[in-house]
């Protein structure tokens, strides 16, 4: 790769980790063991709808500016969802919200995508060994979302950084140069705009940048001040939505990877196939003063093991 820092984003819901089951059937799931009955996974879902669309214009970004909270916000969203479905007269039951909270809070209500955890490390291990001590290997997450993704991602057994978008350095626990598998999160609840908005890219990769000169001041003995401007940026982005992701990431000058059905990307002819990188090492594909490339690939999966190869 040369003398670059490769920065590799991903996108949370739907690219490192699925539900294990459709969300509505699973919300039917838990209000059953609540006490609960009487509808369908699709009257669910219609009434969620609403709820979410209702609690989202009166109290943007998951209840953040108004100092709602997300916890308090989805409880709202819960309450919204159930309630005409049960009639006024009854009342919900009480562990009826912080039982979904939960279940969506972690590894309860999703998996992670397969061989995301070992293909990390991987990945950061053949870092190590095969590129040049001087350029660095960063792993993020950029999401539209709550807060509520390192929490998801560690209850799925990845070692997360508690790095979030405008916590100082030292938030992160072990210091910036602990081995983690994901060293920084970028979500949209913090950040306070959503994908395809490439501010949030671009807060993604101060952060990255900052991490980066930590680093090399704790590894020489430097104050954060005094330590060497980082290398030139190879920037990845793997996300599941057209628009949001990829759209997004390369507005923003990313090279974004697309994973999802091939007929989403069908007649764009500036995206490639992962099939037609085979072979090519990532500097012979992403140029240094190239214009940013769209590639597809059917899975994560696939994605991390094409970087650990080349």
């Amino acid at each position: 790769m040369g003398q670059r820092n490769l920065l590799l984003c991903f996108d949370a819901f739907g690219t490192l980790f699925h539900p294990k089951g459709p969300v509505m059937e699973q919300y039917v799931a838990v209000a059953q063991q609540c006490g609960l009955g009487g509808f369908s996974a699709q009257d669910v879902e219609a009434s969620f709808k609403a709820a979410f669309s209702r609690q989202s214009k009166l109290h943007p970004n998951y209840g953040r500016a108004s100092g709602m909270g997300a916890l308090k916000w989805w409880t709202n969203v819960i309450t919204q969802t159930f309630q005409p479905l049960i009639g006024k007269g009854t009342e919900l039951p009480n562990d009826l919200a912080p039982k979904l909270w939960h279940r969506f809070s972690s590894g309860e209500g999703y998996s992670l995508s397969p061989g995301v955890a070992s293909l990390l490390r991987s990945l950061r291990q053949r870092q190590q060994e095969r590129r040049p001590k001087s350029s660095r290997l960063i792993v993020g997450v950029i999401t539209n979302s709550d807060d509520r993704v390192p929490s998801i991602l560690s209850s799925l057994g990845l070692h997360v950084s508690p790095l979030r978008f405008g916590a100082p350095l030292n938030s992160a626990r072990g210091g910036p140069s602990e081995h983690y598998d994901v060293d920084l999160h970028c979500m949209s609840y913090d950040v306070g705009v959503t994908k395809p908005d490439r501010r949030i890219f671009d807060a993604a990769e101060e952060m990255a940048v900052q991490l980066v000169m930590a680093q090399e001041a704790a590894e020489h003995g430097r104050d954060v001040e005094r330590a060497q401007p980082a290398l030139p940026w190879l920037k990845l982005y793997v996300g599941d939505e057209y628009e949001k992701d990829v759209v997004g990431a390369r507005g923003a000058g990313w090279n974004p990877i697309f994973v999802g059905a091939k007929e989403e990307v069908s007649g764009q002819d500036s995206v490639l196939d992962l099939d037609q990188l085979r072979n090519k090492r990532l500097d012979e594909v992403f140029h240094r003063d190239g214009p940013p490339l769209t590639i597809h690939a059917d899975s994560t999966q696939e994605v991390l093991e094409w970087l650990i190869e080349y």
